[in-house]
């Protein structure tokens, strides 16, 4: 036996043989405790995935957050532009000088139409009055010829020359139509390409203008009047004042962009028809909630959030959003001003929330 053996070989010699047999009843009979069970820390997800319950105790160094933030918030955009008109003193008093050959073609022949009608008008003017002296002539030869005093012919004479008349008037009334069908045709011309003929007009020497294009979606966030930055390559160490002139009317059908023109003085003459530029405006969204771009997901083209609602729990929000922001995004649904976002382990909450 193995006590037996023991005792033979010596490795509890000494001990009595009756304490030897109690203590390894004793140690063969003790009752050992069960192991401590572990505590589940597996995050439990409810409510089709909106609800996230972390129990452990890191959930706090993992899954840091940030608060929502509120404010007016104005964002700096820039748009690359070119001078694209410069006006100049003349001997005639000014001339503008335009980048694009079509546009000077055009502005040139807006130019003599409306010298043109100013001058057809006046003849129209004359016309009109021959034909009222010529409709007096003929009532008054009629009214002779009624009394005896005047013949048939007298009054047939007199109406071919009313006639007559009424046919040079219409003659010169269809030349002012055709110059001001001409202006029609010019000044949209200029206006698809940015400029206001009427400013055009009104424009005095010492004045650039400068074109760019907008995205569609920014047109309604600037307005004539704003305050706007240019820099030039030519002069790359100066930034230049200039503010927004005029909104073109037509937005470009297939980039979706419109044209914006910007004045500036120009009293110098540095600056000169054809440069590049880069025109800055501060665009002011409002009183926006803002996140960090950190927060944020987009699962099948919507955008969420993780909201911290407690100390182990997370809730996903869907969220509507707007541009980003240097490292914010603009919220404008979804979420309170002063609610807390997860900003880390964003990735681990949406693969808990949507099963990957």
């Amino acid at each position: 036996m193995r006590i037996q053996s023991g005792i033979q070989t010596g490795k509890l010699k000494g001990m009595p043989y009756a304490l030897l047999l109690l203590a390894l009843s004793a140690g063969g009979c003790r009752h050992k405790e069960p192991p401590a069970q572990a505590k589940n820390l597996a995050p439990v997800i409810s409510n089709n995935g909106t609800s996230i319950d972390i129990p452990d105790p890191s959930v706090d160094t993992f899954f840091k957050t940030e608060s929502v933030g509120t404010g007016d918030v104005t964002a700096d955009m820039s748009a690359p532009g070119k001078v694209a008109a410069a006006v100049v003193s003349s001997s005639q008093g000014k001339l503008i000088l335009f980048d694009n050959p079509d546009l000077a073609s055009t502005y040139s022949q807006l130019t003599q139409n409306m010298n043109n009608i100013t001058q057809k008008k006046n003849i129209v003017a004359q016309k009109a009055a021959v034909v009222k002296q010529k409709q007096i002539e003929v009532q008054r030869y009629e009214d002779l010829a009624a009394h005896g005093a005047g013949t048939g012919k007298d009054v047939s004479d007199a109406k071919t020359d009313l006639l007559l008349a009424e046919s040079d008037l219409k003659m010169a009334q269809s030349e002012v139509n055709t110059e001001q069908a001409g202006i029609m045709e010019h000044e949209a011309l200029l206006k698809s390409g940015g400029f206001n003929p009427g400013a055009l007009s009104s424009a005095g020497p010492g004045s650039v203008y400068i074109t760019c294009d907008i995205a569609e979606s920014q047109i309604s966030k600037i307005k004539a009047g704003t305050a706007c930055t240019l820099k030039f390559p030519s002069f790359p160490n100066e930034q230049f004042k200039g503010s927004i002139d005029n909104i073109a009317d037509v937005i470009d059908n297939s980039t979706r962009m419109v044209k914006v023109r910007i004045t500036m003085a120009n009293n110098d003459n540095r600056i000169k028809a054809g440069m590049f530029a880069m025109v800055g405006f501060g665009i002011n969204e409002g009183n926006n909630n803002t996140i960090p771009a950190t927060s944020l997901v987009t699962v099948q083209g919507k955008n969420y959030v993780f909201v911290k609602k407690s100390d182990t729990r997370f809730e996903r929000r869907e969220v509507n959003t707007g541009q980003q922001l240097g490292d914010r995004v603009i919220v404008y649904s979804g979420l309170q001003a002063g609610e807390s976002v997860a900003v880390t382990g964003v990735m681990q909450l949406k693969g808990l929330s949507f099963g990957y």
